[in-house]
């Protein structure tokens, strides 16, 4: 069912923070399964329209007995491998025109595209004539660019081109978009958004709370995906009982069976699993008492990371992050300054960072500190006012035009 306003149309030109604006939102994976671009589509349109705004998404796939009535899906999808990932897209038969048909009849004062270069339905109203505004925003990070995406920029620098605004979700988003994205459209550097406040007032939970004897030590992530990076999660833990053989260590995320066994397999496996506790997926209330709880919280991921949003969340937590040093980590974490780094995929570098860490509490209360300032720059509440900015000139381009 698609969610409309009985509003009439917000006249050309004005401006996004005077008067609701009827926005429609186009996400190019299924809602079906979960992930981080859907998850921020989904965030970003509640505070959108807490902020009295009309908001309608459409996305592949089919729709689920927990969907919003305000997203309205196309019905199929199919999968294929994406950035170390499995995506869920619809770009086939009628996609196009069911994508268009949803544009025409929501009459938007924005269309607002997610990941416009992938295979799927946010690229299908670009090539509409007498369509609203349209910006977009860009996640995907892919260091070193691959060699297969060279074959597509001239198709893709010409079929962008209608794009008012190009938002991204770090400057390492920026790096790859900026390949095929034709030079003549506007560029906003706007973070993936959290809810700060829930993360602040969280209160630690007593089963998880560590002690110096007992430190807690936690991962959050898809276990089974490679580039999550548990596995260095798992040879870090090792290390790091050789020095402090009382720590614990939490993981959140499904495939808890498979990452048992496999840590079961090691020389001293049973030994090392004893210290490991699988708390699977988690809600939302309890993500935020599990970073509030940590001593250290640890992000190992090898690869594939546009922005890093459980650095951010463990950061609004007051949680001392150790982080590998990918780019969109770096840039989460201004070059370091409010993490602690260590070399990608290096597993005794990781332990050795966490141990300094354990060793020195005031540090871990200065890092804490620092994350916990740069977490306001992730508040939805300043990345709606920074893409609401993005919207009332991409609004103003074109009343610019048409005058």
């Amino acid at each position: 069912m698609l969610c409309m306003s009985s509003q009439e149309p917000a006249s050309i030109g004005v401006r996004a923070s005077d008067r609701p604006l009827r926005v429609g939102i186009i996400c190019p994976y299924s809602f079906e399964t979960p992930g981080g671009v859907q998850n921020h589509i989904r965030d970003f349109s509640e505070a959108l329209m807490r902020r009295g705004h009309s908001v309608s998404v459409f996305a592949p796939g089919r729709r689920t007995k927990d969907m919003p009535l305000w997203v309205q899906t196309n019905g199929s999808s199919f999968a294929i491998p994406y950035n170390g990932s499995w995506a869920h897209l619809s770009y086939f038969l009628a996609a196009g025109l069911q994508t268009r048909r949803w544009v025409r009849q929501g009459q938007f004062d924005i269309v607002h595209l997610h990941e416009p270069e992938a295979p799927s339905v946010s690229h299908k109203p670009l090539v509409m004539r007498g369509a609203p505004p349209m910006v977009a925003t860009f996640h995907a990070s892919i260091e070193p660019y691959p060699r297969a995406l060279h074959l597509f920029q001239r198709y893709l620098h010409s079929y962008l081109e209608p794009l008012s605004e190009a938002i991204f979700v770090s400057p390492a988003a920026q790096r790859t978009a900026d390949h095929y994205l034709p030079s003549s459209i506007s560029r906003h550097v706007i973070p993936n958004g959290i809810d700060r406040a829930s993360y602040l007032r969280a209160r630690p939970d007593e089963r998880w709370k560590g002690t110096p004897e007992h430190p807690t030590i936690g991962f959050l992530g898809r276990l089974e995906e490679d580039r999550k990076g548990f596995p260095i999660f798992v040879d870090a833990a090792a290390h790091v009982l050789e020095r402090h053989p009382g720590a614990r260590f939490l993981v959140v995320g499904d495939g808890a069976d498979e990452a048992s066994k496999a840590i079961a397999a090691r020389d001293g496996g049973a030994a090392l699993l004893e210290r490991f506790e699988f708390l699977g997926r988690v809600d939302d209330d309890d993500k935020a008492r599990f970073y509030k709880s940590l001593d250290v919280y640890v992000a190992p991921q090898t690869g594939g990371e546009s922005f890093g949003i459980v650095l951010a969340e463990a950061m609004a937590a007051g949680c001392p992050v150790v982080a590998s040093d990918l780019p969109a980590f770096v840039d989460v974490t201004e070059q370091g300054r409010d993490a602690v780094l260590f070399a990608n995929r290096d597993a005794a570098d990781c332990a050795e960072r966490i141990c300094d860490l354990l060793a020195d509490p005031a540090r871990r209360r200065r890092i804490g500190r620092a994350g916990l300032k740069r977490s306001r720059d992730f508040d939805w509440e300043t990345v709606v006012d920074e893409v609401l900015a993005v919207y009332r000139d991409a609004l103003s381009e074109r009343h610019g035009a048409l005058s």
